[in-house]
């Protein structure tokens, strides 16, 4: 048996390093085989998904959205894209790169940051289309709870956590979590925004289930939600509306009705690129709406790989969370993930009229500045927990045996 020193034999025979060589210790070298690139594939195939959608949604957008002496050219919000593409890629990459513990401690100080700026949202913030969402930057509109979004699991995947490390911590954490989500959802429902509250109590269910508690824990909260979700259709009106427009077909139950034709009129391959002609009759058919136009121009199979493929970056997720053992990165890259993938099934689900409209996005396909960048943030921070050091654990020498001659 003879022991050597890794460092002796590189110097012993040293070699040209090029880039993607596993032998590049530079800061990009090391994140390229860290990385998890099957994610990374992934989330790019989503991203150019969403150009060409986006590239067929813009004229039927900027027809909508033209009026009197202002007009849109037709490419409008694809060339926008473009430019929100070009900030959020290298943002994810960005924070891909950063080490566990520094993604953890930035996102718990923007999740702060964050509930402050969605409380103060109603005070300052811009109103469109009767709801007071955005804040205005004058360049742009910007919404708090879509950044929130992420940095809200990275910190409640932290409180949630410190009970493994601390069993006297269990109790206070889970209670101080549950005032936490209860603190935003009201701040959300001021707004009012109902489909994201939803998003950010199924998250925190999610959360819970992956921690580890106790079943009774759970029907107690599922029966909570029922009963907030029917004191919410008595007392709040948005959700009045969006129900008796869902169940009964009165308000804005055109708009589903719409969505769901247009998605069916391409059938099982679609009418082609800059075919469709029913998307011209959506509301917002290059947001809300954009599942619709995908299934009207590319077809019933394009919509049904898209559905594939947000359920194999959720499976490819959790499956490689079963191999580690840190509570805090289990919950946080699984919360992030379960996040993206309720997003996208809440979107699907109203183009196929299944669930009332709540005006949320696709993940990565629909157009928008602020949706883009905060998916962006919290896919970066879903790659930098899902990082694997192929040098961790290993012994510093290398152990080579040799056969007796």
């Amino acid at each position: 048996m003879k022991i050597v020193d890794p460092a002796a034999e590189r110097a012993r025979k040293p070699h040209r390093k090029r880039w993607g060589d596993r032998s590049d210790l530079t800061a990009v070298g090391r994140w390229f085989w860290e990385t998890d690139r099957v994610l990374l594939l992934m989330v790019a195939m989503l991203i150019a998904i969403g150009l060409i959608a986006v590239a067929a949604a813009s004229p039927a957008a900027s027809e909508r959205l033209s009026h009197g002496d202002v007009q849109y050219p037709p490419l409008r919000f694809f060339t926008q894209q473009l430019m929100w593409l070009a900030i959020a890629v290298p943002v994810m990459i960005a924070v891909s790169m950063l080490p566990n513990i520094w993604a953890r401690r930035l996102a718990l100080i923007g999740a702060g940051l964050g509930v402050l700026l969605l409380i103060a949202v109603p005070l300052i913030g811009a109103e469109r289309n009767g709801a007071v969402r955005w804040i205005d930057l004058k360049f742009t509109l910007v919404q708090p709870s879509e950044f929130l979004k992420p940095l809200y699991v990275v910190s409640i995947a932290w409180l949630l956590s410190l009970k493994q490390r601390d069993a006297s911590l269990g109790q206070p954490m889970v209670w101080a979590s549950v005032a936490i989500t209860g603190i935003i959802a009201f701040a959300l429902m001021r707004q009012p925004n109902f489909g994201e509250t939803v998003i950010f109590a199924l998250t925190f269910v999610a959360l819970l289930t992956l921690s580890g508690a106790r079943l009774k824990y759970l029907y107690m909260l599922a029966g909570g939600g029922v009963g907030v979700l029917v004191a919410a259709y008595l007392f709040y009106p948005v959700a009045t509306t969006r129900i008796n427009s869902f169940l009964f077909g009165e308000g804005e139950s055109g708009q589903t009705d719409a969505a769901l034709n247009t998605l069916t009129s391409g059938g099982l391959f679609g009418l082609g690129p800059g075919a469709g002609t029913r998307k011209f009759a959506l509301p917002e058919p290059h947001t809300d709406y954009i599942f619709s136009v995908i299934g009207e121009e590319f077809g019933m199979i394009a919509c049904l790989a898209i559905a594939i493929l947000y359920f194999a970056i959720i499976a490819r997720v959790l499956i490689r969370m079963l191999r580690v053992e840190d509570q805090f990165t289990i919950l946080a890259a699984g919360g992030l993930a379960v996040q993206i993938g309720l997003q996208a099934v809440i979107n699907m689900a109203v183009n196929v009229h299944l669930l009332p409209s709540k005006g949320m996005t696709l993940p990565f396909i629909s157009y928008g500045g602020s949706s883009l960048i905060a998916l962006s943030i919290g896919f970066g921070l879903l790659l930098a927990f899902t990082r694997r050091n192929p040098f961790k654990d290993r012994s510093p020498y290398v152990v080579r045996w040799k056969a007796d001659t």
